[in-house]
């Protein structure tokens, strides 16, 4: 998974050098959607479950919105869904799942090994430097995120981490002398897509999906845990998403996306109730009790799915030639 997250901070930092994050206020907009996102839904969790110690602990189960599967979905929609809404979406999934990691470092890591995260200073720092200094040598940073790695690790922090820092660190411009104009992070982003697509994610989810139906009813699903992460996902998370966006827009902080109208940012948000690597490699972290862990993963796929449906349905019904009427409205409410 730490390739993983490597690849996904990668992508976010090639937006926001040359794409659609490359000013503040881009920026601004699906982040403070992320942030939204996040905090509602694991609101509507702990309402749900403050009932019961145990289940408690999965509170950030939730919180995430999966990019890997977020994407085929509005891709199949074509041009229902804008070229700066499909930006939007997947930057603030992209923020989603690095915020993910944050909490799983903070929340959910063992006690803190002061002389490990020591040498993860040293570390980060030495990849910095070399940055600066304009090195280019991609065994640099390899042997540097193996280190960080190994020193997250101890330290009681989550070693995915260290993916998330080798991505900031690599340099994602080319030098004025280089005759080579692809930057190390290009050249490590075009390694590890095929890499990831195909064989770390199927794995992962090879791994983690292995969930017996026997004996499921509905009652099973009307259980704490399940019931939590379901409504976190399904309702937490548009409501949170399409909220603190559109409260953006009405203080100006961050203007709309292109071509993009109020009703399919309100589909979007439904598709970020889709949360499935990030929310399963939390629940696995959080619950120990192997039924408590099938009943997670329940509620996982559960609420993925009816979101995914939800979002598609939405998207797939609103028409086409209502758009820039809508655009129009949306742009004059953000000060765009």
């Amino acid at each position: 998974m730490t390739l993983f997250f490597l690849l996904i901070i990668l992508e976010i930092k090639k937006e926001m050098v040359s794409g659609h994050l490359s000013s503040m206020r881009q920026i601004a907009l699906p982040l403070i959607g992320a942030l939204g996102g996040m905090a509602v839904p694991a609101l509507t969790y702990l309402l749900v479950t403050y009932k019961h110690a145990e289940a408690v602990h999965g509170w950030a189960i939730p919180v995430a919105t999966d990019a890997a599967f977020t994407l085929p979905v509005i891709m199949a929609l074509g041009t229902r869904v804008s070229a700066g809404a499909r930006a939007w979406l997947m930057a603030l999934a992209i923020f989603d799942d690095v915020l993910g990691i944050v909490v799983i470092a903070l929340f959910y890591g063992s006690a803190l090994y002061w002389p490990a995260l020591a040498g993860v200073l040293c570390v980060t720092t030495a990849m910095i430097a070399a940055n600066r200094l304009g090195c280019r040598s991609l065994w640099v940073y390899s042997a540097c995120c193996l280190l960080l790695w190994g020193m997250l690790l101890s330290s009681g922090l989550h070693p995915t981490l260290a993916g998330v820092i080798t991505g900031l660190c690599l340099p994602a411009q080319p030098r004025a002398t280089d005759t080579e104009q692809i930057t190390p992070l290009e050249k490590v982003s075009s390694a590890l897509t095929p890499f990831v697509t195909w064989l770390v994610l199927p794995l992962f989810g090879f791994m983690n999906v292995g969930v017996s139906l026997a004996g499921v009813h509905m009652g099973t699903l009307l259980a704490p845990v399940p019931l939590g992460i379901m409504l976190g996902l399904v309702v937490g998370k548009p409501v949170g998403v399409f909220g603190a966006t559109i409260l953006s827009f009405q203080l100006r902080i961050a203007p709309a996306p292109a071509a993009t109208s109020v009703k399919m940012l309100f589909g979007l948000s439904l598709l970020c109730g889709i949360g499935f690597t990030i929310s399963l490699f939390i629940a696995g972290l959080a619950f120990k009790d192997v039924d408590t862990m099938v009943s997670a993963k329940l509620g996982i796929f559960a609420g993925s799915v009816i979101a995914a449906l939800a979002g598609w349905c939405w998207l797939r019904c609103l028409p086409v030639t209502q758009r820039s009427q809508y655009s129009a409205n949306l742009a004059a409410m953000s000060g765009k």
